[in-house]
């Protein structure tokens, strides 16, 4: 393990979850370590994208939508409004990753600093849970043979 290891695995975290996790075992990186890594990366994306989140929010309605009435009737708006940032913050590290998920909660007017608690909870739940099921399938693999 050394420090261009953990580098790497935060660098892939910045980018996406899922691709950081799996690095951090191939390299053979403690998982305390890969989980607490990964979580910070990915934070760090959430809170990049949820800063500048206001100019980009302004670009994504205008390429997706026109204009803020026709968003209010989309299906991602009733969903949206249905669960909110706690929802958004806890399954999007999972479904389509923090950066996203932050430009999602920022398109759809998501108060920023619940939006990025919320973010940095789902992103610290997931990057231990990840980190786990690694380490089971490891131990069951090496059972396994």
């Amino acid at each position: 393990m050394s420090l261009e290891s953990i580098l790497i695995i935060f660098v892939a975290s910045v980018v996406e979850l899922w691709l950081a996790i799996p690095l951090g075992f191939v390299m053979k990186v403690n998982p305390v370590l890969i989980a607490t890594v990964s979580a910070a990366g990915a934070i760090l994306s959430a809170a990049l994208v949820t800063i500048v989140g206001d100019n980009l929010r302004n670009r994504l309605l205008k390429w997706k939508y026109g204009d803020e009435k026709s968003l209010k009737k989309s299906r991602l708006y009733k969903i949206w409004n249905r669960y909110g940032p706690v929802g958004l913050g806890l399954l999007s590290p999972l479904l389509f990753g923090a950066p996203l998920g932050a430009a999602v909660g920022i398109a759809l007017g998501a108060e920023k600093e619940r939006l990025l608690l919320w973010m940095s909870i789902g992103i610290v739940l997931w990057s231990i849970g990840l980190t786990i099921a690694g380490v089971m399938g490891l131990l069951a693999i090496e059972n396994m043979v």
